[in-house]
């Protein structure tokens, strides 16, 4: 794809099809400046890979191989850091696929504004981690990842309310969970540094929960379903995981999440069935 794209699809494709790490923030950096300057408003129909491109490194390994380490040593504060901006970049991607894969829903314009906004954030996120890695001697791509924020695109590409469940409404709140211990942790070794990147991390996923659940409420009201029965049902048909706590009530508040969907799960037959 060459030239500038003229609609906001083409825009997130652009992006999606991008393998190196620095060229994805810099091209999300700059479709959102021009949606906010009031550009890019036409959706388009421009369709995403079933995969982004990425760079060759890092390696990709399934979770249960990824090397463990010391999290006081530096070491460990350099995997953990690699960690989160490997998540970051998965982040980056699939706020653009959400644009793109899911552009024929009948959705409004706030709808794209929202995940614009997430993708911009994202962006942020990993040049914060990308330059603290440096700082660190360290580099992104110089340790192996695992791929399983992907895999939960993948399970849920058929499905807006299914992605809205499974991705910024599961795992991102789940970072909001554990965030806050990761950045005391890194306090109580000296690494005010790493723990200030994270700390303004944690508070912008808030919002990215936020829109989550935004769209996932209207969504599930448009389709007439309860939203915490629908939460629970996709949860439990398309997660490998389980919904587990301690939970950081707090923030998930702050998320506009009612505690009612991560309190113990109702009974399975009083799920309602759900239609797309």
């Amino acid at each position: 794809m060459t030239g500038a794209p003229a609609t906001l699809t083409a825009a997130a494709v652009r992006v999606l099809t991008t393998a190196p790490a620095a060229d994805k923030v810099a091209l999300t950096r700059a479709f959102a400046a021009e949606r906010r300057a009031g550009g890019l408003r036409q959706v388009g129909d421009a369709r995403p890979p079933d995969r982004p491109a990425r760079p060759p490194r890092p390696e990709l390994r399934p979770p249960r191989d990824m090397p463990r380490r010391a999290p006081g040593s530096l070491a460990g504060r350099v995997a953990f850091l690699h960690a989160i901006a490997h998540i970051e970049l998965n982040a980056i991607d699939l706020a653009w696929d959400i644009i793109a894969r899911f552009a024929g829903d009948g959705l409004p314009a706030a709808f794209f504004d929202d995940w614009v906004s997430v993708a911009a954030d994202e962006a942020e996120h990993f040049a914060l981690l990308e330059d603290r890695l440096g700082e660190l001697g360290a580099h992104y791509g110089a340790l192996p990842a695992h791929d399983g924020l992907w895999e939960a695109a993948e399970s849920t590409a058929d499905d807006l309310l299914a992605r809205l469940a499974i991705v910024p409404m599961n795992l991102e709140a789940r970072g909001l969970d554990t965030t806050p211990t990761a950045i005391d942790r890194l306090r109580r070794h000296g690494d005010d540094a790493s723990a200030a990147v994270l700390a303004r991390i944690a508070d912008e996923e808030v919002g990215h929960v936020a829109a989550g659940v935004r769209w996932f409420e209207v969504l599930a009201a448009r389709r007439g379903l309860d939203p915490v029965a629908a939460f629970r049902q996709i949860l439990a048909e398309r997660f490998k995981g389980r919904l587990k706590g301690p939970f950081n009530g707090p923030a998930r508040a702050a998320a506009g999440m009612d505690t009612a969907y991560f309190a113990t799960a109702p009974d399975a037959a009083a799920r309602p069935a759900l239609d797309n």
